[in-house]
């Protein structure tokens, strides 16, 4: 009797093992075979962030009449615009900086050759002294 109990234990725990085997086999991927060595994608962990310029960053949209904003782009001792390299701007808002400076200057918004007193202790969008780049190429 005791053989015949241990029989149907072994029967039992050999069926019951080989559904468990089976219905896990049934939850991993079919298609993919266990010595398959293709490639995986991953991001690549050095890939270096896009640099985005200031204002397309924070989605602003430079006007003549914000000339507050302007003067951040404008050099304070002699009212040169700053370029590209030194302000870090995309090619797009450059440009609308540069024409809305002209508008404002035309509307007598801004100076021409100097910077407002009142905004030289604005926070700065970057450091002139320092650009992006040492030279415009």
């Amino acid at each position: 009797m005791a053989l015949l109990k241990s029989l149907s234990i072994r029967n039992i725990f050999s069926i019951t093992h080989r559904a468990a085997v089976s219905s896990l086999r049934n939850y991993t991927t079919p298609a993919v075979a266990e010595d398959d060595d293709s490639p995986v994608d991953i991001v690549n962990p050095y890939k270096k962030e896009r640099r985005q310029c200031i204002l397309c960053k924070l989605n602003i949209t430079p006007d003549y009449k914000n000339y507050r904003l302007l003067s951040q782009f404008q050099s304070p001792y002699t009212g040169r615009i700053y370029g590209r390299h030194i302000t870090g701007l995309c090619k797009a808002k450059q440009a609308l900086v540069e024409s809305e400076i002209s508008k404002a200057q035309n509307c007598a918004y801004l100076p021409y050759y100097y910077k407002d007193k009142a905004f030289l202790k604005d926070p700065k969008l970057f450091d002139p002294e320092n650009p992006i780049r040492s030279h415009r190429f």
